[in-house]
């Protein structure tokens, strides 16, 4: 079955395209500030005891061996420290039940408006001293390109497990620039994901494109405390600095998809990437 291509992206040359969805696909009451600025900031999601369990399971995770060796882990270039560990969901059943909770899944599914699956999931670890940044980009650009997803049906949530401070390389959002696709610029290379996982190269936006953004729209950077959480859309615009801080920045990252939004094959990469950037088990989390 041929899906039809609403956002053309990685072609000759950038091409914007208004967004074609919803983006509060349920009742929008209590949601009107992620529907207008593409981002809903929570301060107190966690409490301090369970920011300590997570943030403990998060270093047992990235100081075993077997989980440094697998696949799913992503290692800093310079430092060979590693930065993200992917499937985190699947890895570990502490973070599952953190994905199963009511606090985090509901939400997705008040945005969403149907039952959805995890799309990815991960842990985030940027410690002090020169990890390095992820510079700006729309999710969905990538994952509609490289994964294959049909329509801005996704959310994400970025939960920190350390204080964000101003200082410490915290998350950038453009607020409204989800309500306008930029496609990009460019053929997306084979296995494009084992480069663009430690610095983005395909699928970022030109100088150009991101000045006018930020004049139009601003950028806000998030900052509070261990335990505050971040939903924002799949198209916001966003990235975050590096952190030449002594303070370390860590978070999990989770990746909602309407159950009515599955991947098909992708709209601008010659190959899917591996199932644990982007699933292709569509089981809806209960």
């Amino acid at each position: 079955m041929t899906v039809q291509d609403l956002y053309p992206t990685r072609g000759s040359a950038e091409v914007i395209t208004p967004r074609q969805d919803p983006v509060v696909w349920g009742p929008s009451e209590g949601l009107e500030s992620f529907e207008q600025d593409g981002f809903l900031s929570i301060q107190d999601l966690l409490s301090d005891d369970e920011v300590a369990l997570y943030r403990s399971e998060l270093e047992r995770l990235i100081a075993d061996p077997a989980i440094r060796a697998d696949e799913r882990s992503i290692i800093e270039p310079q430092s060979q420290s590693v930065r993200s560990v992917f499937e985190v969901h699947r890895i570990s059943e502490v973070f599952a039940r953190l994905v199963r909770d009511e606090r985090v899944v509901g939400t997705a599914r008040r945005i969403l408006g149907s039952d959805v699956y995890v799309h990815q999931s991960r842990i985030n670890v940027k410690p002090g001293f020169g990890a390095s940044g992820f510079y700006w980009h729309s999710d969905f650009e990538t994952w509609h390109a490289e994964d294959g997803l049909p329509r801005m049906r996704t959310v994400s949530v970025s939960i920190a497990l350390t204080e964000n401070h101003d200082t410490n390389g915290g998350l950038m959002i453009m607020p409204g620039s989800h309500r306008d696709f930029l496609g990009c610029e460019g053929a997306t290379p084979k296995d494009n994901y084992k480069k663009s996982l430690q610095m983005q190269d395909a699928g970022t936006p030109s100088d150009e494109a991101l000045t006018k953004m930020a004049d139009r729209h601003g950028i806000q950077l998030f900052t509070g405390r261990a335990g505050s959480a971040t939903w924002f859309d799949c198209n916001a615009m966003h990235g975050s600095g590096d952190n030449i801080t002594p303070f370390p920045r860590s978070n999990v990252f989770i990746v909602f998809n309407s159950v009515e939004n599955t991947a098909v094959e992708p709209f601008a990469a010659p190959i899917r990437r591996p199932e644990f950037i982007g699933a292709r088990d569509f089981t809806p989390v209960r």
